[in-house]
């Protein structure tokens, strides 16, 4: 089963000052939109998200589709769709879930034993 790229989204109180702290360690904005509450920062293959005001937890994130930043897998990418038959066959209970049938971005959302929320998050 490949999950894809791995990333963090992080939650944070002020997007400007973390914003600032993450590029002062060498981090880059590649994406995202200030505007709307969030960027996407790159610093070789680390990726991170700033978040704020979106959710109140830290989440650990997977993009099927996707080898690292602004890499796409080759085609045959294990489909979010297909990851969420097997892991609701092994147990998972999604605390969300948006998988259109005809295909493409979708992702489905769940807590590891510990509390942590995981996202899978397909762009494609």
């Amino acid at each position: 089963m490949q999950l894809g790229a791995f990333s963090v989204s992080l939650t944070v109180k002020d997007l400007g000052v973390s914003r600032t702290f993450y590029e002062q360690l060498g981090f880059e904005v590649t994406g995202g939109n200030a505007e709307y509450g969030y960027l996407i920062l790159v610093n070789g293959p680390t990726v991170i998200g700033l978040f704020q005001g979106m959710f109140d937890r830290n989440i650990l994130t997977f993009n099927p589709g996707w080898n690292g930043p602004h890499e796409e897998a080759p085609d045959g990418f294990t489909d979010v769709r297909e990851l969420a038959e097997r892991l609701s066959a092994a147990g998972v209970e999604f605390t969300e879930q948006k998988l259109p049938e005809e295909g493409g971005p979708g992702h489905i959302a769940f807590v590891d034993p510990d509390g942590n929320p995981i996202l899978i998050d397909q762009h494609r």
